[in-house]
């Protein structure tokens, strides 16, 4: 005989009749994810036929530029149609004012040159900020008591923009988080020439312990001190909407929020209050973390990468940053998402 709780219980609603099969469940799906929606992150080292592994970052290497385009080649074939560029700087380069930012014959400028000649079509992304230049590893200008110098670091920061405008590149992407630094890059690409470049803004960057792979992989490290005077307080949302609004304000053409997944709130408060585009960066630590796990066969990291590209998107961001993409890519190809 069936027990009494099982004759009287008869579900009025039944959403999973909304899911009791895959072409169902695909009509009624609110979040997609495209190869066009990833961005590519790349480092890029002077020489030639250079491919210098990450340990902390399993399957990313710092490439020479001739290997970089046929990096490039390859995921442009998967449908990413994006990439940020990070330089490695050697240490004998590098000095407290950051001064090989500026060296017109340096690595990045030389990268963005070349790409944008053999890849015209590629939308290239290249970051604004002094911590791969400095011997000290912060990302501004520092006083003689150790000290971030905000509107001095601005100022240097401009010139950066200008020569990598000049090279050719789509979008200038300050990272630094130094206040007014959107207001005066757009006021002086556009008095020199360069209003057709974009401002992609890291807005709400947190100081975050997520970032160890990258700075080891730019030996980029702070050598005193933190990055909490200037970076945000992973405790507060409200200050994560000013800085991004502020950008806003000031020109800024996409918002990037940074880590992405300890920060999904923050990605859909920001989406909540401005219709600019959102960016997120999955950063190197989250990378970090799934590679690891799945090193140890304790998940699968495509589908984790797919899965949490997927949180990323549905928090309300338009594109991700992510060391992932081609993983996430091929997958895309391949229907692990459908």
């Amino acid at each position: 005989m069936p027990s009494q709780m099982t004759r009287c219980f008869k579900p009025y609603f039944r959403p999973r009749r909304n899911r009791k099969s895959a072409a169902i469940r695909q009509l009624i799906q609110e979040t997609y994810l495209h190869p066009q929606d990833l961005i590519y992150p790349c480092f890029v080292i002077d020489g030639q036929r250079r491919r210098d592994p990450i340990a902390s970052l399993p399957g990313i290497a710092r490439l020479s530029l001739d290997l970089l385009l046929k990096e490039v080649e390859r995921v442009a074939e998967r449908g990413i149609q994006a990439i940020t560029l990070f330089p490695v700087i050697p240490r004998e380069l590098k000095n407290e004012r950051g001064e090989e930012a500026l060296n017109e014959e340096g690595i990045l400028l030389r990268a963005i040159l070349t790409l944008k000649q053999e890849f015209p079509e590629i939308c290239l992304i290249s970051d604004i900020a002094l911590d791969p230049y400095t011997s000290h590893g912060h990302d501004g200008l520092i006083n003689e008591r150790g000290e971030i110098l905000n509107d001095e670091t601005v100022e240097f920061l401009a010139q950066i923009a200008l020569l990598q405008a000049a090279a050719g590149v789509d979008m200038v992407a300050p990272s630094d988080m130094m206040d007014g630094r959107v207001r005066v890059l757009r006021e002086t690409l556009d008095q020199n020439g360069y209003c057709h470049v974009s401002i992609h803004a890291y807005s709400a960057k947190y100081a975050s312990c997520f970032y160890a792979p990258f700075r080891e992989a730019l030996s980029s490290a702070p050598t005193f001190g933190d990055k909490k005077t200037y970076q945000l307080n992973p405790a507060n949302r409200r200050e994560a909407v000013l800085e991004a609004l502020l950008d806003a304000q000031e020109g800024a053409d996409i918002l990037m929020v940074k880590p992405a997944l300890p920060y999904l709130d923050i990605i859909y408060k920001i989406r909540e209050e401005t219709s600019l585009p959102i960016s997120a960066f999955q950063v190197s630590g989250e990378y970090a973390m799934i590679m690891a796990a799945a090193s140890h066969g304790w998940l699968d990291a495509t589908r984790a990468f797919c899965e949490s590209a997927l949180s990323i998107k549905r928090a309300g961001a338009d594109m991700i940053f992510t060391y992932a993409a081609p993983l996430i890519a091929e997958a895309i190809k391949n229907g692990v998402l459908d």
